[in-house]
């Protein structure tokens, strides 16, 4: 592919295709791609934020390998968590959406709507069904996913139970996770960036008040449950106000949805791979006690990068991809992807940096209390420190699966996440039962990187995608930028006894707290002096980027 020069937000927005029917008065304003991503970024950082104190406190009462009732809780987590990353980011958006934004555009509200509801009786249909069998074989299922657990009768029944309570939360999310799409395919994202913090309201609420681990996690589990409620009932709300009209139907399996669903499976597969991933690091962690507490909470750090900035601009990327292709405008498609990896980068890759230079002093500084002792927080942070070096490749997967998808291609990644999974099982078993624990993050984030380079050898011969000298040249000067803060951050991390004896002398209580939250805001600031020097990321194309302009064009359907 010829070199672009990648083009300023204003000039990469896009617009329907011009032989389609104009929206229906839409408003003649929007934001670029990375304003999009920006909003939503926002919202999800109020909610991981909300999600820290949640982890916080519930670690404080279930602890990890001290008690059976921490096990079980995030045992019975996994099963609605899988499900919620596989629709709500991105899997059903990669078949719905593109869908949903050419019918909005060539047909119609109306036509759209139609199709919406009918994509909505299905997914209803099916995940109430799927929740029903799941409630009815979970001791089975549960012998297969927590064979650990087997051998502690009271830990293996309380798991069972849990998870039983946690399930109904899936239909509730995947109705939540349709809606969102209605709202990201209108040009909203807000409500889209909010709802996921009704969970963490609710969790803390209803946790709070207890103090035995197991009624604690009996508490949580339902907390869930009426989050989940809660969230599909202000998609539905928010759905609404943004002028869709999405009714209640019967199940009716038109060509459409029929198509949608075909499209849908490989794309399950494909936006997966990581989540699965994840899944299959589950079932090995249930040998050994508290682990599954460690690996929630090395979540909790790297899923920070992940949602923030991967999610955030896959979502607003994949509706302005299609767009752009159905136009044929192929320096829309190169412009938004170079600008996508090099924003993309610029804001994972400190975060990385800052997982690999500090891994044990953020997770003792930020967890280690009550139930959850100083070992359990060490052993959370080897497998933090693997994760690390994997968040990059985690972003660039969802940064570069919308390429495909907005082509309408989920075959090509359902293929290569098939084969990341079969090297994260092979991987994860050798290394599990060799260097020990710590092999599962290893086998993960190996795997991950192997899909990045199967994607990019991909785009590239098939002429669709190759960054350009560019993007090139922005990326190395992020990674100088990200060298000099990770070296910092090393140094705090090395000096992290200094550090807490001096604010101890000061202050009675909460050193390691504001020395881990000083070191890293102070390594943030370094970052952005470093990134802005080395010319990474220039102020005016920061301000470019996010800037709304009058008379810019909407993706067809709306403003933010």
């Amino acid at each position: 592919m010829t070199e672009t020069k990648p083009l300023s937000a204003s000039e990469t927005r896009a617009t329907g295709p011009e032989s389609a029917p104009p929206p229906a008065k839409v408003p003649a304003k929007s934001g670029g791609l990375l304003r999009s991503s920006m909003i939503y970024s926002g919202l999800t950082l109020i909610s991981r934020f909300m999600g820290l104190a949640r982890d916080l406190v519930i670690t404080a009462r279930l602890g990890a390998s001290q008690t059976i009732a921490a096990d079980a809780y995030y045992t019975a987590l996994t099963f609605p968590n899988l499900f919620r990353r596989i629709f709500a980011e991105g899997a059903f958006a990669a078949a719905f959406v593109p869908d949903y934004s050419k019918k909005l555009a060539g047909e119609g509200k109306e036509a759209a709507d139609r199709f919406a509801a009918d994509a909505l009786a299905t997914v209803a249909a099916a995940t109430v069904a799927l929740t029903i069998v799941c409630q009815l074989a979970m001791p089975w299922l549960m012998m297969a996913y927590s064979y650990g657990y087997v051998a502690d009768p009271e830990k293996f029944k309380l798991a069972v139970l849990l998870t039983q309570i946690t399930m109904p939360y899936l239909p509730c999310m995947a109705i939540a996770a349709l809606l969102a799409g209605v709202l990201t395919a209108r040009g909203r994202f807000i409500i889209y960036g909010f709802y996921p913090t009704i969970l963490n309201v609710v969790m803390l609420a209803v946790v709070l008040p207890q103090h035995d681990p197991t009624r604690a996690a009996v508490a949580a589990s339902i907390g869930v449950v009426v989050a989940g409620v809660a969230q599909a009932a202000l998609c539905w709300w928010g759905a609404h106000r943004a002028g869709a009209r999405i009714h209640v139907r019967h199940l009716r399996l038109t060509p459409e949805i029929r198509q949608l669903v075909r499209r849908m499976v490989p794309g399950v597969i494909a936006s997966s791979a990581t989540q699965i991933n994840l899944f299959i690091s589950a079932i090995l962690a249930s040998k050994v006690a508290g682990m599954r507490v460690w690996l929630n909470v090395a979540e909790r750090f790297y899923q920070l990068p992940l949602s923030l900035i991967g999610v955030a601009i896959g979502v607003a990327l994949l509706p302005r991809l299609a767009t752009a292709l159905q136009r044929n405008e192929h320096g829309d498609v190169q412009g938004s992807l170079d600008q996508a990896i090099v924003f993309g980068m610029a804001l994972c890759l400190p975060a990385a940096a800052a997982l690999m230079a500090m891994p044990g002093y953020l997770v003792e500084g930020l967890f280690a209390r009550g139930n959850f002792t100083a070992e359990d927080a060490a052993n959370s942070a080897k497998l933090l420190f693997h994760y690390g070096w994997g968040v990059p490749a985690f972003v660039l997967i969802k940064i570069l699966q919308p390429a495909f998808f907005a082509r309408g291609d989920t075959k090509t990644p359902m293929r290569f996440s098939l084969i990341s999974v079969a090297v994260n099982i092979v991987l994860g078993v050798a290394l599990f039962h060799t260097i020990g624990f710590q092999g599962i993050a290893l086998s993960t984030t190996i795997a991950s990187w192997i899909t990045v380079l199967q994607m990019a050898v991909c785009l590239k011969r098939d002429d669709i995608y190759q960054p350009s000298a560019k993007a090139w040249g922005k990326l190395i000067r992020v990674v100088l930028a990200c060298l000099g803060m990770g070296g910092f951050l090393a140094f705090a991390s090395h000096s992290r006894g200094t550090l807490e004896g001096a604010v101890g002398g000061v202050l009675a209580g909460g050193a390691k707290e504001i020395t881990v939250l000083a070191a890293c805001l102070a390594g943030a600031a370094l970052y952005a002096v470093l990134l802005f020097a080395f010319g990474g990321v220039t102020p005016a194309e920061a301000k470019a980027a996010l800037r709304r302009r009058k008379g810019d064009k909407a993706i067809p359907a709306g403003e933010l």
